[in-house]
């Protein structure tokens, strides 16, 4: 009889931690969700998503505007990423192929301060080239 009330009261403790460990990680990752839900509303980057990554390379930096003798898009701000025709968009084309690498990084953070979409058409390769320098060991880089 005294065995049946220690494993009953042993299941009973076990029980009631298991539950309050339960309802103590359903809390966490309710207000991680809510957390996430803010800012994406706020338009910021959680940091846990590829499209938050690839949407805003370099949040943590400076918020300070540097140019990249690029002054003349500032007449596109404001205009939305497939709102550029061909010759607006070899204006970004020619000033991304004529940067260096290492500074792409920079460049797209800079467009994104100065609320300045880049065209459809070369977001893929400006994407790539900021990937691989991610990827890419110091070493190899110069």
């Amino acid at each position: 009889m005294i065995l049946l009330l220690i494993i009953g009261t042993t299941l009973l403790l076990t029980g009631i931690v298991l539950y309050s460990i339960y309802r103590t990680r359903d809390k966490n990752s309710e207000t991680q969700a809510q957390s996430a839900n803010t800012d994406r509303k706020s338009g910021e980057c959680c940091g846990q998503h590829a499209v938050c990554e690839r949407d805003s390379l370099l949040a943590a930096a400076s918020s300070k505007i540097v140019y990249y003798d690029d002054e003349e898009l500032d007449k596109w701000r404001g205009t939305p990423s497939n709102g550029y025709d061909e010759t607006q968009t070899e204006v970004f084309r020619d000033i991304f192929y004529t940067m260096q690498s290492a500074d792409v990084p920079g460049w797209i953070r800079s467009l994104q301060l100065r609320g300045i979409e880049l065209p459809d058409e070369i977001k893929d390769e400006v994407l790539l080239v900021a990937s691989e320098l991610r990827n890419t060991p110091d070493k190899k880089r110069k």
